[in-house]
C-alpha cells in the first residue's frame, strides 16, 4: 500500500488555503456593521454603532419610539465649559441627521455635514430650567420624514 505524502511547502500551502477559505466562510456569515457616530470632548472620544438601523431604509414606525428610549451603552464625561464635537459617517451626513435630547427632537432641520461642535452648556438644563447631571443625546439619521438610523450617547456632567 502506497501513501502519498505532500512535501513541506505543499502542506503549508494547503493549510494556508484551508485557513483562508474558512476565514472567508466565517466573514460571509457576519452582518454588515452599521455606520458609526462619534462624540469627542477634549482628547476623549467615544463612538458607537446604531441602536436601531435598517441598512439605510426607514425604521418601522412601531419601533421608532422604543429605539429613541433605549438606554445608551456609550457615555462620556463633560464639563459645563467644554465643547462637544459630534461626528458621523459620510453616509449618515448624505441623508441628514438631527440631535434628540431625552428622546425629543432638539432641532428643526437635518444637518448635512459630517462634523459639528456644540457647547456642553446647551445639554445640561432640563425643560423646566433646572440643572441635570446626565443627558441622553441621540443622533438620528433621517431622509425627510423617515428615520433611518438611531445612535445613543450619554453625557455625564463632571463635578
Amino acid at each position: 500500500m502506497t501513501v502519498a505524502f505532500f512535501s513541506g511547502s505543499r502542506r503549508r500551502a494547503a493549510v494556508a488555503l484551508g485557513a483562508v477559505s474558512a476565514g472567508l466562510l466565517v466573514l460571509s456569515a457576519c452582518d454588515k456593521p452599521t455606520p458609526l457616530a462619534t462624540v469627542t470632548v477634549g482628547t476623549d472620544s467615544v463612538h458607537t454603532e446604531a441602536a436601531c438601523y435598517n441598512d439605510g431604509d426607514a425604521i418601522k414606525e412601531s419601533l421608532v419610539q422604543g429605539c429613541l428610549n433605549k438606554k445608551p451603552t456609550t457615555s462620556i464625561s463633560v464639563s459645563a465649559d467644554d465643547k462637544i464635537r459630534f461626528g458621523v459617517d459620510p453616509s449618515i451626513a448624505d441623508n441628514g441627521w438631527t440631535i434628540f435630547l431625552g428622546g425629543q427632537q432638539a432641532e428643526p432641520e437635518p444637518y448635512k455635514k459630517t462634523y459639528r461642535t456644540i457647547p456642553a452648556s446647551a445639554f445640561f438644563s432640563s425643560q423646566t430650567g433646572e440643572a441635570t447631571n446626565r443627558t441622553q443625546v441621540t443622533i438620528v439619521e433621517n431622509t425627510g420624514r423617515k428615520l433611518t438610523g438611531i445612535w445613543q450617547f450619554e453625557l455625564k456632567k463632571k463635578s
